[in-house]
């Protein structure tokens, strides 16, 4: 059986601390798309751990993880990274799996994207500037190279003819970086990719479930940046939704059970784009501030508003979502009054359908109100021991969603996930 745990939002919503959480009761986690974009947050034996490509159970000592083939893998980070997990005494040749379909970064798709982003001046999309838009858009236009690609001899040629197809492109923009050193480092992380465990994910871990292994399918980024239904074209490049497990990881829809999703109990999001709920005044700060919303992966700033039911309605709806996990509750803790959005406003009509695009329209949105909590909720150690008032916002969330919150994190910690 797989389950699937993904972000409901715009991304940071504290997926990888939950992973993390649930590892435990899985056989396997595997990682279905995205790419470096992602920043997973664990805390290993007290130390802030930020992962990009591998899987959230690599910290797990009886836990396989696998990059599956929706994945887009830039092998400097992926390099670097693998080499920060084993200094905390992991053996990824043990526990870590790279399907050979997933595509590859390649320095040039970092500089399209950086000379991409660069020309849109106000009209940029938010970039992390990894190369992954134009990875994902040499997959789909059959140019790209995959990681079973590494390990045939003419890899080098292949790799040249993309180099030139992509410099004829950067040969449209005012891009004059040298990306000598990008080169250096990536054909020595192509080496080091070389030596790791490069499998056919979709025979490997359909092999795993028909010997009744446990699979944890985890997402990066949020439901409202997946491309097809997210707030698009302020999208990433992939599909975030449970449907995207599927064709990320070469498995039928029969084996999946239950989906988890991941929200904060506030909003959040980083780079442009649409915001129905945006904060741009003192009390957007002050949730910003509480909750540290510094981007893991660029450090940017985190825009912050009201958690926002019409959208966390219409991505349950997308990945029938079975049940809740809400996070980063003890950040309301700094307020005497705690709102969130039950419908939009647009053009004097309320709705609470999410419009064709969000983008360009002008939206109020219609708030509830909540009185907030004396008690500090981190301090909390069991769900029914939460305040009185926090529970009764964590009733209306269920009921206007119809679906169980069934877990709510109260703090930084592994251990502040209470159960329902």
């Amino acid at each position: 059986m797989v389950d699937v745990l993904l972000g409901l939002q715009w991304g940071d919503e504290g997926k990888g601390k939950i992973v993390d959480y649930f590892a435990g009761k899985y056989d396997i986690i595997a990682r279905f798309q995205g790419g470096p974009n992602a920043g997973h947050t664990l805390y290993v034996n007290n130390q802030k751990v930020v992962l990009h490509t591998i899987p959230s159970g690599v910290f797990h000592n009886n836990t396989l993880n696998l990059i599956g083939n929706g994945v887009v893998l830039d092998p400097v980070t992926f390099k670097k990274e693998c080499e920060k997990v084993a200094a905390l005494g992991i053996d990824l040749k043990k526990n870590l799996f790279i399907a050979e379909k997933t595509h590859i970064i390649v320095p040039t798709h970092r500089a399209l994207d950086k000379a991409s982003e660069l020309s849109k001046g106000q009209e940029k999309i938010g970039s992390t500037l990894k190369g992954i838009g134009p990875a994902y858009m040499d997959k789909t236009g059959r140019n790209g190279l995959r990681v079973g690609d590494v390990l045939k001899a003419d890899f080098e040629t292949a790799y040249g003819k993309l180099k030139t197809k992509h410099l004829q492109l950067l040969a449209n923009y005012d891009f004059t970086e040298d990306i000598t050193e990008w080169e250096k480092e990536f054909f020595e992380a192509v080496a080091f990719l070389k030596e790791m465990n490069i499998v056919s994910g979709e025979y490997w871990l359909n092999g795993y479930l028909k010997e009744g292994k446990k699979v944890l399918a985890e997402g990066a980024q949020g439901s409202m940046l997946d491309v097809d239904f997210g707030t698009y074209p302020f999208v990433t490049s992939s599909n975030t939704i449970s449907a995207g497990v599927c064709t990320g990881l070469g498995i039928a829809p029969k084996w999946i059970e239950e989906v988890i999703g991941v929200t904060k109990a506030y909003c959040t999001r980083v780079g442009g784009g649409p915001f129905p709920t945006e904060l741009e005044d003192e009390t957007g700060e002050t949730l910003r501030q509480a909750g540290n919303e510094f981007g893991a992966t660029t450090g940017r700033p985190r825009r912050c508003g009201w958690i926002d039911l019409v959208a966390l309605d219409y991505t349950c709806m997308l990945s029938g979502v079975t049940q809740l996990v809400m996070t980063k509750s003890d950040v309301l803790d700094a307020f005497d009054q705690v709102n969130a959005c039950v419908a939009y406003e647009i053009n004097g009509q309320q709705t609470r359908e999410m419009p064709f695009q969000l983008n360009g329209l002008s939206i109020k949105p219609v708030l509830e109100h909540f009185p907030g909590w004396t008690e500090a909720t981190a301090k909390s150690s069991a769900y029914s021991a939460l305040p009185a008032e926090m529970k009764k916002f964590l009733s209306f969330v269920e009921s206007y969603l119809n679906v169980p919150v069934q877990y709510v994190s109260n703090g930084p910690g592994r251990d502040q996930i209470l159960e329902k």
